[in-house]
């Protein structure tokens, strides 16, 4: 899309508060992004294409919308505040009148969205499937509600999250690192993620007490044939007692450790590792392997 529009700064950020008397809550991560050449570099970070659908996760007071709206074809808003989810279309049609159109708004938890909710709007057929995600995370939830839209909009081809830098620092960690573990695991299912930039805390209002950075995410172009929920729960088993061998870590999961140890070593996989060592594909072989075993056993 080539339609210049009109950013938000942080004037006009504080007067709309103002009309909504709205008060900022760290419960729903409310910190509004209100400088224009952030949000440019956060829409040029995300790698977008002019024909993408934009799922977008809590828009605030339309400070990215704007700046996706610049750059696609469609943008669905998912914002959890009403009175943030009713202003943001006016807001759209003042700052971006020849975009106004292409903004759908859903008031909604995004963790409660499926697939078939996007589908529909009111009863009108929606756009195109979402193609890429961007959103700005609040700590509390980030992991859970980026997991759950992975799993719930296969569609994706791209992803770019906004997150304190410690929970980028988790989906972003390698096999062996200090912050590997579930998150970092589980995100390398759908695909590649990497660090895309740090966000400065000066560019928000309200000025948030911790750093922000940017986790872009490029996703497998074809899905995993394994099944998702029994590798996810070979990971939380492994997790769950990080200092524990597998052996020992897994025998809750497999019905004792002996049985865990009988599972490894059919999967290729050192009974005395940790779970902090293997990759998601390690993973997936544990969880074939256990299959493998209660095919055997049930011949």
């Amino acid at each position: 899309m080539t339609d210049r529009v009109r950013l938000l700064g942080p004037a006009e950020i504080r007067r709309l508060a103002e009309e909504l008397d709205l008060h900022p809550t760290k419960t729903l991560g409310q910190n509004f992004v209100h400088d224009g050449n952030t949000v440019r570099r956060i829409v040029a970070a995300a790698d977008l294409r002019s024909t993408d659908h934009v799922l977008e996760v809590g828009p605030g007071l339309g400070s990215l919308t704007l700046g996706l709206l610049e750059s696609v074809a469609e943008v669905t808003a998912l914002e959890i505040d009403p009175r943030l989810a009713d202003l943001l279309p006016r807001t759209v049609a003042e700052h971006a009148p020849r975009r106004a159109k292409a903004l759908r708004v859903i008031t909604a938890d995004a963790s409660d969205i499926t697939a078939d909710r996007l589908s529909v709007l009111d009863d009108v057929p929606a756009p195109p499937d979402p193609t890429a995600l961007v959103a700005n995370l609040p700590y509390n939830v980030a992991v859970p509600v980026l997991l759950h839209l992975l799993a719930e909009v296969p569609t994706l081809r791209r992803v770019l999250v906004m997150v304190q830098a410690e929970v980028a620092d988790r989906l972003v960690a390698p096999p062996g690192s200090r912050t590997y573990g579930v998150p970092s695991a589980k995100v390398a299912w759908y695909g590649t993620a990497r660090r895309a930039g740090s966000v400065s805390r000066s560019v928000f209002w309200p000025v948030p007490r911790v750093d922000s950075a940017l986790v872009a995410l490029d996703l497998h172009p074809h899905p995993r044939s394994d099944d998702r929920a029994a590798v996810f729960a070979v990971i939380d088993a492994a997790f769950a007692q990080r200092r524990k061998t597998l052996r020992s870590a897994l025998a809750d999961w497999a019905g004792s450790a002996a049985f865990a140890e009988a599972v490894l070593t059919r999967a290729g996989i050192d009974p005395t590792a940790r779970g902090e060592v293997l990759a998601v594909d390690d993973f997936a072989r544990i969880a074939r392997a256990l299959d493998e075993l209660d095919a055997v056993e049930h011949e």
